[in-house]
């Protein structure tokens, strides 16, 4: 099996799955990349897309498609995308094992940059 970039749980897929469904435009996937923001430093970000974007890195797991924007690959090697539902919450969480450090208030997290190789080494097997 080829080594992926980010994978899914089963939770997270569900509710992809469930607000494509929803959906009143024809989105094909979902689309994850990061973006300077908070006092951590960065922030997730997530777009439902329409078509792909060339260049993006895909990955496909449990039936859903996952684009992610080539900037964010070297920060989201080996990170694992779920859905969690608490008492007065819910929503997309990631634990991403190239994450530092994060703000108290959970909006911005830190981030290093993946091994290099490692991130080669999973294109090429792609």
């Amino acid at each position: 099996m080829a080594f992926k970039i980010m994978s899914l749980t089963d939770a997270a897929a569900e509710r992809i799955n469930e607000i494509i469904e929803d959906s009143e435009r024809p989105v094909i996937g979902l689309r994850i990349g990061i973006k300077n923001s908070g006092c951590a430093g960065v922030a997730y970000t997530m777009d439902y897309l329409e078509e792909p974007i060339k260049g993006d890195d895909h990955v496909t797991d449990k039936g859903v498609n996952v684009w992610i924007d080539p900037k964010a690959t070297m920060y989201l090697l080996g990170t694992v995308m779920d859905f969690e539902t608490a008492k007065m919450s819910s929503g997309f969480t990631f634990k991403n094992p190239n994450q530092t450090g994060e703000c108290g208030c959970g909006e911005s997290v830190t981030l290093k940059a993946a091994d290099l190789k490692a991130i080669a080494d999973a294109r090429a097997s792609a």
